[in-house]
């Protein structure tokens, strides 16, 4: 009779392990940042001990000028290529892609993030065209939710995603670059822009949209 496998032997074994190999272990598969809780949790480890451990190795990948790092992004540790070798990532992953977000998008996704919480026919005022299809896909990809509603018109109001944070290499909305001031006040000029923008009822039947620059890549 051949013999089975102990499953229960590697039971209670997990917190025996090296921390910083287990922590570059898991960090691998993670799909989104980590937290120090959460992976303390799973290593079973003290808080203090993995935090110190995550910061080692962060120090350890900048002194032996690693192609990637550990960065605490929105609020978890996570790995990422160092910017230097962008362009050897970039030809990697986009030869052959073209899903890339427009100018339009991009234009969209700053204005909802300065402006956050907003709704689309505020972001639609300060843009001066119709945002429908742009902040579909923004909403698709992950960038921007919904963040309840505007109480004295019930518009749904947008906001940008812990993913929006991490893409951008972020720790909070606080490390947004200075740019605010530079965006037109959405409430000043919508009286005057929302006359040419078409009507944002969610109930009503989608219609092409006639500008060009608004055209999205899916």
């Amino acid at each position: 009779m051949s013999e089975q496998p102990d499953h229960g032997a590697d039971e209670g074994t997990v917190a025996s392990l090296d921390l910083k190999p287990a922590l570059e272990a898991v960090l691998m598969v993670v799909d989104e940042p980590a937290t120090v809780d959460h992976l303390a949790k799973v290593l079973q480890r003290p808080r203090r001990a993995v935090a110190d451990a995550l910061r080692e190795l962060a120090d350890e990948y900048t002194v032996q000028r690693r192609g990637f790092d550990l960065r605490l992004v929105a609020g978890g540790w996570r790995f990422y290529t160092r910017p230097e070798y962008a362009a050897a990532v970039e030809g990697f992953v986009l030869d052959g892609q073209h899903a890339r977000l427009t100018q339009a998008a991009l234009e969209t996704l700053a204005v909802v993030a300065y402006r956050q919480p907003v709704s689309r026919s505020r972001v639609s005022a300060v843009r001066g065209v119709n945002c429908d299809g742009v902040m579909r896909t923004l909403l698709q990809r992950g960038l921007v939710a919904e963040a309840g509603a505007e109480p004295e018109t019930g518009a749904i109001l947008y906001r940008t995603t812990n993913y929006f944070l991490e893409r951008m290499g972020l720790r909070g909305l606080d490390e947004l670059p200075e740019l605010a001031p530079f965006l037109p006040e959405a409430d000043a000029i919508e009286a005057e822009t929302l006359e040419g923008v078409p009507s944002f009822d969610p109930d009503a039947p989608d219609t092409p949209d006639t500008h060009a620059d608004d055209k999205t890549e899916f």
